[in-house]
Formats: structure tokens, sequence, C-alpha cells
């Protein structure tokens, strides 16, 4: 038996050893792989993580992740039902849920971003079109309290201040998502979401809309404060008039009670006096007598005065 040749051994070893690892490859929990020989998709997807095996040189692994994928999409100017132009930005979340597919048809994320300009776009604008600009603002019906009831129906001159929403800006993002993720379920991607990041007015628009809020806030305004001087007009004067009928009832009462005060004073007055009467007399005299002498007044009494008795008596 002739001995094996160590060199041959070895090299054998060698290739073995290479075509192990050149075929080997691990699949992480994040990814979705497609095998490829020459360029043609080979078995089914893998989508579960773990060590694989491959022909090395003539297979490739073509890697795909699972996670969230971002679209933002270029800021335009979209015309409203109400020919009212605004700029739309939006934005959405969107993965791969077929890779083969996906691999299929669109190749890389690159051509799938592109894809989703061609679908989103579109649906974006069709939507905005077919809406009220008030739709395409706000979600719900506020609860607030019709500026109508503060100025007067008559006044507003219309009715397009308070449009009813039937739709809402949640409802038109939900028909872009429904209407471009049917398209895209060929492709192997699955919208996930879309939003509006901004709306705005264009700017030859937004200047004369802000000057007619302006204008039609200044007229509200205006019209509040004359219905409020108009009711503190009508405060202010029942605040007088109840101010007069307090002040006269109460005038009305201190001299009533003032009355019968005097005249109880003059009970009493009559009731002492009467006990000595020329007391009484005399007494009303020097009074009379007070008030028309001074310091410097000469007074001379007659003999048969009541005065120059009561005087000389004392003496």
């Amino acid at each position: 038996m002739k001995p094996r040749n160590p060199i041959l051994i070895w090299v054998l070893i060698a290739v073995v050893f290479f075509l192990g690892l050149g075929g080997l490859f691990v699949v992480d929990e994040r990814e979705q792989v497609i095998i490829t020989q020459f360029g043609k998709p080979v078995g089914k997807a893998i989508q579960e993580a773990g060590l694989y095996f491959k022909w090395p040189l003539i297979q490739q692994v073509n890697r795909f992740t699972k996670t969230l994928l971002e679209w933002d999409g270029d800021p335009g100017q979209i015309p409203t039902l109400d020919k009212t132009f605004i700029w739309v930005d939006a934005f959405a979340r969107w993965r791969i849920t077929d890779p083969l597919k996906f691999f299929q048809t669109v190749g890389n994320e690159t051509w799938a971003q592109k894809k989703l300009d061609d679908i989103i776009d579109p649906a974006v604008r069709n939507a905005i079109t077919s809406h009220m600009l008030i739709e395409a603002v706000r979600n719900t019906n506020r609860d607030e309290v019709d500026i109508r009831s503060v100025i007067g129906e008559e006044e507003t001159g219309s009715d397009s201040l308070f449009i009813p929403i039937t739709v809402g800006r949640y409802k038109i993002t939900e028909m872009i998502q429904e209407n471009a993720a049917k398209k895209l379920e060929e492709f192997g991607i699955e919208l996930v979401d879309v939003r509006m990041k901004r709306i705005l007015y264009v700017e030859d628009v937004q200047k004369s809309v802000f000057a007619r809020m302006i204008q039609e806030r200044k007229r509200i305004a205006e019209k509040i404060r004359s219905e409020g001087k108009r009711e503190a007009n009508i405060i202010e004067g029942n605040k007088a008039r109840k101010l007069a009928e307090i002040s006269s009832q109460a005038y009305r009462e201190a001299e009533e009670i003032k009355g019968r005060a005097e005249a109880e004073a003059a009970r009493i007055y009559a009731q002492a006096y009467s006990g000595d009467p020329e007391f009484y007399g005399l007494l009303k005299s020097l009074e009379v007598y007070s008030k028309g002498l001074d310091e410097k007044s000469t007074l001379v009494l007659d003999t048969s005065s009541e005065l120059w008795k009561f005087l000389k008596k004392i003496r």
C-alpha cells in the first residue's frame, strides 16, 4: 500500500475548510435574507434568526431589515376642494414584509423609496383635493359658543365660519394610508402609518387670510365691547336707582324718628315747666336776654319787670 501524500491531504482540508467558512452565514433577529444564485432567488426567504449554509462563490446573501423604515415626502402646493392652495408635508413609516417579492420588484431600499414617492404623493394630493380646507386642518367639531350667537347671525355675512366636520384630518390620513397600502402590497411593502407633518397656506393666500382673520376678530371684539358697555350702563342705572330708593327710604325714616323725638322732647319740656310756671317764664326771659346781650351791652330794667322783681327778691 502506497503512503498518502500529506501535501494533498492538507490541500483537501484547506479546501473543505474554505468552503465551509464561505458557505456559513448568520441571520440576525432584525434581518431577513434572500439567497440568490447568479442573480436569481433560490428557495424561500429566511426570516428566522440562526446559522445557515449556502454554496460559496455561486450563491449570494441579500439582507433586508425587519425594522420600520422612514419615508419623508417633499412639501408640495396642493389646492383643496374649496380652491385654497396650501403647502402639505407628509411622512410615513413602512417595512418589508415579503422580502422575496420586494427583491423581485424593487430590489433595494433606494428604489423602494422612489416607488413610495410615486404612490404616496399622488394619494396625498388626491385626498387633499377631494376635501375642504377645514377638513384637512381639523379633526372634529369643537364644543364652543357659536360666534353668531354673540354678534348676531345677520352680521356674520356667511355660514362658512362654522362648517361641520364630517371627515377630519385623521380620517383623511387613514384614506391616504388605505389607498397607498393596497398598491404597495404587490411590492412586499407594508405601509404602517401616514401622517401630515405640516399644513401651511401659500404665502399669497396667507397674508390675505391673516388680514381677514384680524379684521373679523376686531369686529367681533368691538361688538362684544359694545354689548359690555350696554350691560354696564344698565347695571350702573340699576345701582343709581336702587341707591336713590335706599337714600329716600332712609331720609324718610330719619325724619319720622326725628319728629317723634322732638314731640317727645316737647312733651317732657311741657311736663317739666308746668310744675313751676314762674320759673319757666324767668328761664325763657333769661334765654332771650342772653341771646340779645353781649359784654358791651347795657341792660336797663323797669322796676315793674319780672326780672327786676326776681333779682330784687334774690338780693
